[in-house]
């Protein structure tokens, strides 16, 4: 499904972001996947994940993850503009003013949801190509719907259908924590990223790790898990994927952001 959903959204790309895209089988099975993202990351250079045996931290331990119909629903409301003002407008601003001062050539925005960051790259720097990429096809329904002239890939984060080196920036803004294997979705970034590429990851930082601990165990006994980690937690996993960590900022938002703060972390792929 993820090939072929890819293969259409990929049409209007320039060429050689075409050529960039890999199909991969779902027929292969996770196993072979995990084989396959094992073996590109040690080409691209990137360290393996360790893997670890009794391990409480969440973000280290893959878990099913949240439902996709769940993102198809809430695809209906995202663009909301009380929900923008509150939840990503501040968000999508902190990530423009860092893209301001590394102008990207090629930009992947994964888990783009309805694409209005997607969009606004791509207006505020018409020299870039821009990807949008989400797990959930209702997402990339109304993304395709505003029209922006974008590419819309659907796909997972912990298996993108992406070749590697093919994107100078990728931005993530208020998904990462829905990423059901937090490590082997980092490793991907590093894969796709060129050598001198930025990673942009924002998402609610909560300040102390029980925090961190008690919502995942909330959301897992609701249906849909997720996971925010900590702000150290945060720059050891891009640390461990093999980026370099240029900045963590805090995001203020109201009100939610009182207790709650978003954290941008920004890492550079050596």
């Amino acid at each position: 499904m993820t090939g072929t959903c890819a293969a259409s959204h990929n049409q209007d790309l320039p060429l050689y972001l075409r050529e960039a895209f890999e199909r991969r089988s779902e027929a292969a099975g996770a196993t072979l996947a995990r084989d396959v993202m094992a073996t590109s990351r040690a080409t691209a250079g990137g360290p393996a994940r360790p893997r670890s045996a009794g391990v409480s931290d969440p973000s280290a331990v893959p878990s099913p993850g949240a439902k996709r119909w769940f993102f198809d629903v809430w695809s209906s409301f995202y663009d909301l503009r009380l929900v923008q003002r509150l939840t990503y407008r501040p968000v999508h601003d902190a990530v423009v003013r860092v893209l301001r001062h590394h102008e990207p050539r090629t930009l992947l925005d994964l888990g783009c949801g309805t694409g209005l960051l997607t969009g606004r790259i791509r207006r505020e720097f018409p020299g870039t190509s821009v990807v949008g990429c989400d797990f959930s096809h209702g997402m990339l329904q109304q993304a395709e719907e505003h029209g922006h002239g974008n590419a819309w890939v659907q796909g997972d984060a912990t298996r993108l259908p992406l070749r590697e080196g093919c994107f100078d920036t990728i931005v993530s803004t208020e998904a990462f924590h829905w990423f059901p294997d937090q490590p082997a979705a980092v490793a991907e970034c590093f894969r796709v990223l060129a050598p001198g590429g930025r990673l942009l990851v924002a998402l609610v930082n909560p300040p102390v790790e029980p925090m961190s601990s008690a919502m995942y165990l909330g959301s897992r006994l609701l249906g849909q898990p997720f996971y925010w980690p900590t702000r150290r937690r945060m720059r050891e996993l891009v640390e461990t994927a093999g980026f370099q960590v240029e900045e963590q900022q805090r995001v203020y938002r109201l009100p939610a952001g009182v207790l709650l703060p978003p954290v941008l972390t920004v890492a550079v792929r050596p």
